[in-house]
């Protein structure tokens, strides 16, 4: 590669299927780096610091937000979650592919602060489908189920200003189309 890889970030409305496509694609490329993000709510059983986030206190927060050393964040469901800036650009300059799973809001922080970024929208098959995949869960209140789907509503239509938009028809499939994107050679 003759120029550094640039930034994939991966978005798209909640339900569809993000995580479960990265899953996939890493599992086959490892070498794909996946960026750790910081968050501010209590671990769940099996989470590790420092592997699937770095856990942090609401003043430690506060202080990476003010420093700057986030490259996005955003607050949901009442804990904070960013992504530290440092490691990003690190792994870039070392000419490694960068991939971030993040949602709308911080998509379009990452857009205004890193310009060249790639951002990859996965969208779902249909309405239909992810209506039924966001209440297929069964593990929701109907008012947390509405505010979801009012949600993925607005995250649908920000489509058009993403640079490019996969369809989650099959997770192999997805994960195939993102990793030539990401250009892992």
């Amino acid at each position: 590669m003759s120029e550094r890889p640039r930034l994939t970030v991966l978005s798209g409305p909640s339900g569809v299927g993000k995580s479960t496509v990265v899953a996939h694609m890493r599992k086959e490329h490892p070498e794909v780096w996946l960026s750790v993000s910081a968050t501010t709510r209590k671990p769940r059983p099996g989470e590790r610091h420092g592997v699937h986030y770095f856990f942090v206190t609401d003043e430690e927060m506060d202080k990476l937000i003010a420093n700057g050393e986030l490259l996005e964040w955003a607050e949901f469901a009442g804990n904070r979650y960013g992504t530290p800036r440092a490691a990003v650009l690190e792994r870039l300059e070392n000419g490694e592919p960068v991939l971030l799973e993040i949602d709308l809001q911080g998509a379009r922080q990452v857009r205004e602060s890193m310009a060249d970024a790639q951002l990859v929208f996965l969208a779902p098959p249909s309405w239909e489908e992810l209506v039924r995949r966001l209440t297929g869960r069964g593990t929701e209140p109907p008012e947390v189920i509405e505010r979801r789907l009012e949600a993925a509503r607005t995250e649908l239509a920000a489509e058009p200003e993403f640079d490019v938009t996969l369809v989650n028809t099959s997770v192999e499939d997805v994960a195939s189309e993102l990793l030539a994107l990401v250009d892992v050679v």
